[in-house]
């Protein structure tokens, strides 16, 4: 296999084995990896709408809905009407999820602290930039046609 491809393979392990890490975190808080995501972006962009949410996390709006119901019955999160069209609901925070976010914050930088533990600073600032510059070559790509394959694949027969 050539590096770009083995690059490629331990980018996508790496993302499933953090994944796998956030998920146990959240599930000893009683929660899902999915609703930490969804208040984290609240933090970052209050008043998101539902719509908004789902596209961003690449889900269903039902999905979103669904977790944002779990949310809510928590206090965690409020819908509010908004203010230009009485059908959609713009999605806040509540004050009584400000100490989970600390406790996500705190989790999350120890998730980091333990990948990155023997990594000099150089180093992490080259493989931060590569991965930028990976992650905005795939956001040109998603929009991009499909080519096809330079020769065609022979039938099966």
């Amino acid at each position: 296999m050539d590096r770009k491809r083995d690059l490629l393979s331990n980018v996508i392990n790496l993302a499933r084995l953090i994944r796998t890490e956030v998920d146990k975190r959240a599930r000893a808080h009683g929660m899902t990896r999915a609703q930490w995501g969804i208040l984290i972006r609240l933090e970052m962009q209050p008043g998101l709408l539902q719509k908004e949410l789902a596209e961003q996390l690449e889900v269903e709006p039902i999905t979103v809905a669904r977790l944002i119901d779990r949310l809510e019955s928590r206090g965690m999160v409020e819908r509010r009407p908004d203010p230009t069209d009485r059908r959609c609901w713009r999605l806040h925070l509540t004050d009584a999820s400000r100490p989970l976010l600390g406790e996500i914050g705190v989790q999350l930088d120890d998730v980091a602290r333990i990948l990155c533990i023997d990594l000099r600073s150089d180093t992490l600032d080259t493989v931060s930039a590569a991965i930028l510059q990976m992650r905005d070559r795939a956001q040109e790509q998603r929009n991009a046609p499909l080519e096809s394959p330079a020769e065609p694949f022979e039938e099966l027969a």
